[in-house]
């Protein structure tokens, strides 16, 4: 089965901001992710791909539902907090587009 369009947009999200963490954290060259980030990417792509939502996601941070193991919530909370502000600079369109999500999904009812 084929990802959703949404789930691809999601994961080059969660890609792009755990790299350049990674980079900027880690000191990990471009392209490369150390075992703790590749780590972590691989358990933010499973629980986003078993999120309740479905193609109708909204963004994490504005979600009721909290898909993240505590310990995991608080590194992705990391990840963002660091990435966030840099996205604009290293990836302007996956950064707007995911600003206009948590934006349009701000106040969503859980399933």
């Amino acid at each position: 089965m084929t990802p959703s369009k949404a789930f691809q947009r999601e994961a080059q999200t969660l890609d792009a901001m755990i790299a350049l963490y990674c980079r900027g954290r880690h000191s990990m060259p471009e392209g490369e992710l150390c075992y703790s980030c590749r780590e972590l990417l691989t358990y933010a792509l499973s629980r986003l791909d078993k999120c309740p939502f479905g193609d109708n996601k909204p963004a994490c941070s504005a979600c009721p539902v909290h898909c993240y193991k505590p310990a995991r919530r608080k590194d992705i909370q990391e990840v963002m907090r660091y990435s966030g502000p840099r996205m604009m600079r290293s990836h302007p369109l996956l950064a707007i587009r995911h600003l206009l999500k948590k934006l349009k999904t701000s106040k969503v009812e859980t399933p």
